[in-house]
């Protein structure tokens, strides 16, 4: 059949022998279907391909959008992962927003794939979206391919690194809502409490960057909500309920509503603001407390103002004397902040404020229930340099009026609020800042002025007609001056802190 001659191949030959080994394989093929079972040509083919076919070194875990009957956590934060992740490469990306959105959202469609770093190593991420068939809904999931070596790296670290990095941008980008029983609740109100509650976004603009306080005090009080909110396992291995109670008090026109509008934006909670003088009785207080969500700030403010916080044992005993008479007691708010039903909800802050802390019951004011004590002073020379930045974009150390003024701040009471008015007063910087030093310096006299009233009144004692009318008119006059402050005072600005931090 072959030539006997390595060098005797010829065309004629070569085609001879092809045409041989042809008819050969085909008997080859025919004997083969018709002796040998299905079953067994099955399983040597099988068997070829393994040792034929190389092994794959990746592996692939697909991400369903729902597991079970429920949302698949793990695929609602890859889509919410992968939006920051998207790069110059991707093709296809599709942009939605809805009304309420401030921003764009941005995902990648069908198809695109995203390289992924983490640890030095790589994985690599597709969207996956079925076709829409008659009568069944689109089926979406993600394929997630890496290394089969790194299995173990990305199933206990790498996802779960997905998973919290989600929870970051999605507290990022959420909008803190202020609720209110005063609010009639809308089909709009999408998100909101239980109990009647309607809320609003909260468009304060307020931070810890804009607050004229002193930095020490604002490092303090943001360390401290830093350490509550990474204590969750602590406050469960020291049985407490994880909650942290601040109370604000001061003068008014100090910023005690500005710090709690920087607090709820710098940890994107939402804020109950509690007005105890509507509430009828204790139960339905708290039913009220009990409707409200998670991380949220509840807010008390003008505590003192309630006669129910102000003593304890007249309290307990007109409760005693008339239990059906309806109305929110010290007792019933002590046992809420502090009582068994404090362990209800978790990363709850509660939050009083007060013009007079000396009003308060002691047992009110405890360790335990408000934790730190944070005085809403008046305003130092470091809180107008940031007023001075605030509004009018000025460094205080480059203008030569700004040194004399906080000088001046520093030996004399004036609130942040009024200081604010008058910076608001023109658009020029030195018409300003001369209108700043006079007022500076004419509250100056009318705080000495009244010091000198006051000492007067304290060490007579003798009942002369002229110093008693000094007294009196002196009175006069600071009451005067004070309704004045207040009528002017306005509640956006903050102050020099002094902390007393509890346990």
């Amino acid at each position: 059949m072959f030539p006997s001659s390595d060098n005797a191949f010829s065309p004629s030959s070569l085609f001879s022998a092809y045409a041989s080994l042809t008819g050969f394989l085909m008997l080859f093929r025919s004997m083969l279907h018709d002796f040998v079972p299905e079953q067994l040509r099955t399983y040597f083919s099988t068997l070829l391909d393994r040792f034929f076919t190389p092994k794959s070194k990746t592996l692939t875990v697909i991400i369903d959008e729902n597991f079970g009957s429920n949302r698949n956590q793990v695929f609602d934060a890859a889509e919410l992962y992968l939006r920051s992740k998207i790069g110059p490469e991707t093709e296809r990306l599709r942009v939605g927003k809805t009304p309420k959105q401030k921003h764009f959202t941005i995902s990648i469609e069908k198809g695109e794939e995203i390289v992924d770093s983490f640890e030095d190593s790589e994985v690599k991420w597709s969207y996956v979206q079925s076709e829409k068939e008659k009568g069944e809904q689109v089926k979406r999931h993600y394929e997630l391919t890496f290394e089969k070596k790194l299995r173990e790296k990305v199933t206990s670290s790498y996802l779960t690194h997905v998973v919290a990095e989600s929870e970051e941008i999605k507290r990022s980008l959420r909008v803190v809502k202020l609720y209110s029983k005063d609010l009639y609740v809308t089909e709009d109100d999408d998100g909101c409490a239980g109990g009647n509650w309607g809320c609003i976004s909260l468009e304060h603009p307020s931070t810890f960057e804009t607050l004229a306080m002193d930095p020490n005090a604002k490092k303090k009080i943001i360390d401290d909500l830093d350490r509550f909110l990474k204590r969750r396992e602590f406050y469960k291995r020291v049985g407490k309920a994880w909650k942290r109670g601040y109370l604000l008090y001061g003068p008014p026109g100090t910023g005690k509503s500005s710090l709690i509008a920087a607090m709820a934006n710098y940890l994107k909670f939402d804020v109950f603001d509690l007005e105890l003088s509507s509430i009828y009785d204790n139960g339905e207080l708290k039913r009220i407390l009990l409707s409200t969500t998670n991380r949220s700030i509840l807010v008390f403010e003008d505590i003192d103002c309630n006669a129910e916080v102000r003593d304890r044992e007249a309290d307990d005993d007109q409760e005693s004397k008339n239990n059906n008479n309806g109305r929110v007691t010290l007792s019933g708010i002590l046992n809420f902040i502090d009582g068994l039903w404090s362990s209800f909800g978790d990363e709850r802050i509660i939050v009083f404020t007060t013009n007079h802390k000396e009003r308060l019951d002691p047992a009110l004011l405890r360790p335990g229930r408000m934790d730190m004590h944070i005085n809403m002073s008046y305003c130092t020379g470091l809180g107008f340099r940031t007023l001075v930045s605030n509004y009018l974009g000025l460094d205080g150390l480059n203008h030569p009026l700004c040194e004399e003024i906080e000088r001046l701040v520093d030996s004399t009471e004036v609130t942040p609020a009024e200081l604010a008015e008058e910076l608001m007063q023109d658009d020029d910087c030195d018409v300003v800042l001369r209108g700043v030093v006079s007022f500076v310096e004419k509250r100056k006299v009318e705080r000495s002025k009244a010091k000198e009233s006051v000492s007067i009144c304290n060490d007579d004692d003798d009942d002369d007609d002229e110093k008693q009318s000094v007294c009196t008119n002196g009175m006069r006059n600071r009451k005067k001056q004070a309704g004045r402050r207040k009528r002017r005072g306005a509640r956006n600005v903050n102050a020099r802190t002094y902390l007393q931090v509890g346990m």
